[in-house]
């Protein structure tokens, strides 16, 4: 037979593992992943946008060009 908490021990428990050192220790290392995950994401986006550029002849020597006209 199984034993089933009841809504009580569950509150309970929940509160107990949110301060739980190990807890804090496991949300600490996903959050860097999912940081890290984020930052790869983006420059994905940046190499396909610099594919783009590239393929219009666009050189990061033209934004420099660009910038000292200003």
């Amino acid at each position: 037979m199984r034993d089933y908490l009841t809504d009580e021990q569950v509150e309970i428990e929940i509160e107990r593992l949110k301060e739980s050192e190990e807890v804090k220790l496991a949300k600490a290392e996903q959050r860097f992943k999912y940081r890290r995950r984020q930052y790869m994401y983006t420059l994905r986006v940046y190499e396909k946008r610099g594919a783009e550029l590239m393929k219009q002849g666009v050189t990061i020597e033209s934004f420099n060009d660009e910038a000292d006209e200003r």
